[in-house]
């Protein structure tokens, strides 16, 4: 019996039958009700009907997923993304904390992102904007990350986070404002995604933000003062590593 609507929306004609057909066939609960390739005709679609889920490519012909968002402010419809294999694209989804379908993808991945969608709100503007600024401009320094605590989604600025400490599976965000923000996320996680803008793993549980360091002590087992005169331990084989950083910058 169908209870969910979708409407589908490609530029890629192989695609978005590949699509329609993992749905019919391991999806029989989802009814597609209508299929677009462009942002015109996703628009026209959404005007007529709103679907329960829209599964929206990010790059289409005459514009981008984002635009079809910006026509339709106010849709109440849970949106699947769906992208290419591509770095860029990746590390901005992870940047917004936005869940995505990779190109090309398993029954499997298709199955959890249904099963997400059901039960998770749709992103907000602000996560939006973020995944939108990180795919716009992949070769600039992001401004901003989301962050998925427990009851909620805070869109933080980079420059304002102090530094990161490992709490087994969750990690510990210390702003620069003394706010603190446990997330649901490995350090490891965090580590991977911002090592490339000015912060560094100088632990296995601390991650900090190298602008935010006052000094370097080298002796008493070697440890960081930040600003804010917090002590950050550092592991003897981060030790080389923090001078040539430090000295970079």
């Amino acid at each position: 019996m169908k209870n969910l609507t979708a409407i589908l929306v490609d530029d890629y004609s192989p695609a978005l039958e590949m699509l329609e057909n993992d749905l019919s066939i391991n999806h029989p609960e989802i009814e597609i009700i209508a299929k677009g390739k462009s942002v015109v005709e996703a628009s026209k679609l959404l005007r007529q009907q709103e679907p329960d889920i829209l599964f929206l490519d990010i790059m289409l012909g005459d514009g981008t997923g984002f635009d079809v968002l910006e026509i339709h402010p106010n849709l109440s419809s849970k949106i699947i993304f769906v992208t290419a294999s591509d770095e860029y694209a990746i590390k901005a989804f992870k940047f917004a904390a936005i869940d995505y379908i990779l190109k090309p993808y398993s029954s499997e991945d298709l199955s959890n992102a249904i099963k997400k969608a059901k039960s998770q709100i749709s992103p907000n503007k602000e996560q939006l904007s973020v995944l939108q600024d990180s795919i716009s401009y992949p070769n600039q320094r992001p401004k901003k990350i989301s962050l998925n605590s427990s009851d909620k989604i805070i869109v933080v600025n980079l420059d304002d986070i102090m530094h990161c400490k490992s709490d087994n599976n969750y990690t510990e965000f210390f702003m620069n404002d003394t706010k603190k923000i446990l997330v649901g996320k490995t350090l490891k996680y965090f580590s991977d995604i911002l090592k490339e803008y000015n912060f560094l793993r100088v632990h296995q549980s601390h991650l900090i933000n190298l602008q935010f360091v006052k000094e370097f002590i080298k002796s008493d087992g070697g440890y960081i003062v930040l600003q804010n005169n917090q002590s950050i331990p550092v592991s003897v084989r981060k030790k080389n590593e923090v001078i040539e950083a430090l000295q970079r910058i």
